[in-house]
């Protein structure tokens, strides 16, 4: 069985959870959902960054041990992922012991390989980013990312060696094309490799919350060693080879704004450590509200939660995967938002459920007859399932979403064409609702990745037995797999129409 491991970045434990950050873990647990239908072994990991000076000044701001306040914390972004149905199969907290076993056997690698030193750094930090950055990077003198004044900083670090690394990165990137998509951000990457790279710090000494440097107590390493090695840490690096050998290399889904450090340090990390690089990292734009980005000081980040009180959590990750194309900068609207629910839940899967439901329960006495195997929706069913599953290969959720509901709009066009409602009973009626429940049942399958809620109740609604979940592509999708003489029940709407 072939593994597929996918991960989020991990966010951090201070901040609230908002639209950006449920959008990059939307998008991975429905990568991760599609890839157990398709039978792969999956793993999909999230989870927080705990350890920096950031969380430790949060800590003492609230009286409490920077541990206690990320036990306080980082509970609001795992209750976020239940609200938003994410079915994750890790969290991996940065202060866990497994993972600091799993940093330092990654830094004592690169140390033992000759690429850590020890340097006297003098230079300008901005604490909320924990990068240094030079006088040419800010902006009007202050952070280029976070607008905020940079601190400046004299210390004796370790540094990384990653000058050395320009070569391999790039005689890696010739040999795996793909290994960063879309292409514009690949080409961002080269450019900053071949821009000439710079040795980056590793370590503090100023700083106590982290993850001690093992041959050296006093340095404690942040970020970069840290917060990267997360992705191996639940893996099995460190704690279990076979698994690690089984589940690495994996998939990571990033925004742009952290694109250096996964496309350019981690894979050079990952190399001095004798490790593989990521088999494939997929950066996404921002997702912008009003055309700017979301910041706590800009006050307009969006929390998950407000959302799903609206929508429920499938409307939810039916917008952000249909409405938000995976790779560019999206702009959301609660409009736009309104829009797409009424459009695609209520008015297409919602209206084609209970329309058949109905009719079936009038004309067939409520047991649903089989499909026809030529039917007319065969072929046009078949292309649309290929469309889907081509769409999430790419990982383009929003085309995969638009070849599964035009499902739901030839099906529909098939009814409104020989309206069986208005016939008697009989073998023409039984043809067109048989191919009806057909599609439903296909379409229940290929749309459970972005709308689970709903699909598992159309799988019960047209009297399938199991879960959506347990179902198998592509045997499953392949048209004539419902049965016939099922038990088909009517209910509340499915997708209540909004106002």
């Amino acid at each position: 069985m072939a593994s597929y491991y996918v991960t989020t970045p991990i966010y951090y434990v201070n901040d609230a959870p908002h639209i950006g950050h449920a959008y990059t873990t939307i998008t991975a647990d429905a990568v991760a959902r599609w890839n157990r239908l398709r039978g792969d072994d999956v793993m999909f990991l999230t989870g927080t960054d705990e350890h920096g000076l950031k969380v430790q000044r949060a800590a003492q701001e609230n009286s409490c041990a920077p541990i206690e306040w990320a036990d306080r914390t980082v509970v609001r972004f795992q209750e976020a992922w239940q609200q938003l149905d994410i079915a994750n199969d890790d969290f991996i907290r940065t202060s866990e012991p497994r993972h600091h076993h799993s940093v330092q056997q990654l830094l004592q690698a690169c140390y033992d390989n000759g690429d850590i030193a020890l340097q006297t750094y003098e230079g300008l930090y901005c604490v909320s980013c924990e990068a240094y950055f030079t006088e040419d990077d800010l902006d009007d003198g202050l952070c280029p990312i976070h607008r905020r004044p940079v601190e400046h900083v004299t210390e004796e670090n370790y540094f990384f060696s990653l000058s050395r690394y320009e070569k391999p990165l790039l005689d890696w990137y010739e040999a795996h094309p793909d290994f960063v998509v879309p292409d514009t951000r690949r080409n961002e990457a080269l450019g900053f490799i071949r821009g000439g790279l710079q040795d980056f710090s590793i370590s503090r000494t100023s700083l106590d919350w982290g993850i001690r440097i093992p041959w050296d107590r006093k340095h404690v390493t942040y970020v970069w060693f840290d917060a990267l090695t997360n992705y191996i840490t639940a893996a099995g690096y460190a704690s279990d080879d076979a698994q690690f050998a089984h589940r690495w290399p994996g998939v990571h889904l990033i925004g742009k704004d952290i694109l250096r450090f996964h496309c350019v340090y981690w894979p050079a990390m990952l190399m001095s450590g004798g490790l593989l690089p990521p088999r494939r990292v997929h950066v996404h734009g921002f997702l912008l509200v009003g055309g700017e980005k979301m910041s706590k000081t800009a006050l307009n980040q969006i929390a998950p939660g407000d959302l799903v009180a609206d929508f429920g959590s499938d409307g939810v990750r039916h917008h952000f995967l249909h409405d938000q194309a995976f790779g560019p900068d999206g702009d959301f609207s609660y409009e736009g938002m309104v829009a797409r629910y009424n459009a695609d839940l209520a008015n297409n899967l919602g209206n084609l459920m209970s329309r058949v439901a109905t009719v079936v329960g009038r004309k067939c006495g409520g047991i649903g007859p089989a499909p026809r195997p030529d039917s007319p929706l065969t072929a046009a069913v078949a292309a649309c399932v290929a469309e889907t599953a081509d769409a999430w290969e790419r990982l383009a959720p929003s085309e995969a979403l638009d070849a599964t509901w035009r499902i739901i709009r030839e099906t529909n066009a098939l009814l409104e064409a020989t309206e069986p409602w208005k016939a008697d009973p009989g073998p023409e009626v039984d043809a067109v609702l048989g191919d009806a429940l057909e599609a439903l049942r296909i379409v229940a399958i290929l749309a459970s990745v972005a709308t689970p809620r709903g699909c598992e109740e159309v799988w019960r609604r047209i009297g399938m037995e199991g879960s959506v979940a347990d179902q198998r592509l592509p045997e499953a999708a392949a048209w004539g797999g419902y049965p016939g003489g099922l038990a088909v029940s009517t209910g509340a709407p499915l997708y209540p129409r909004l106002r």
